[in-house]
């Protein structure tokens, strides 16, 4: 197990809102954080939409896969990001656990997903200072 913190971001679809976040992560914690999605039905794709709006951002998610959250991968983090999947996540004690009210962005156009984009981006900023020492 590693002695970095650990972050699942997790939507029902895995397909908007916590692959842009975990996007975010990735790129801002540089290596600092292990980083997972996951959802609780996961979608056949990323959402399109959200993969233009992070590459606007120079931040390349095009090629994630939505992935199925498993109790496991709840169990194994330090702080579970839910967004918008209700009481669908197994709780764990010792696990930090936060839920983001964000708008859904599955059937939306680019217009709307960007602000959707930046609210994520303001929050995982805010998640990184909490988990990382200065």
């Amino acid at each position: 197990m590693s002695d970095l913190p650990s972050v699942l971001f997790v939507c029902v679809h895995n397909a908007g809102r916590s692959q842009m976040a975990a996007g975010f992560l990735t790129h801002l914690a540089a290596g600092r954080v292990e980083v997972r999605s996951a959802g609780s039905m996961p979608a056949g794709h990323v959402n399109p939409a959200a993969v233009v709006a992070m590459a606007e951002v120079g931040i390349d998610i095009a090629g994630e896969t939505p992935k199925i959250l498993t109790a496991d991968a709840v169990e194994a983090s330090t702080v579970v990001i839910t967004m918008g999947c209700g009481d669908t996540c197994p709780v764990f004690p010792g696990v930090r656990y936060e839920d983001w009210k964000l708008d859904d962005p599955a059937g939306q156009g680019l217009d709307a997903v960007r602000p959707i984009r930046d609210a994520i981006r303001i929050r995982v900023e805010k998640l990184l200072k909490e988990i990382l020492p200065v």
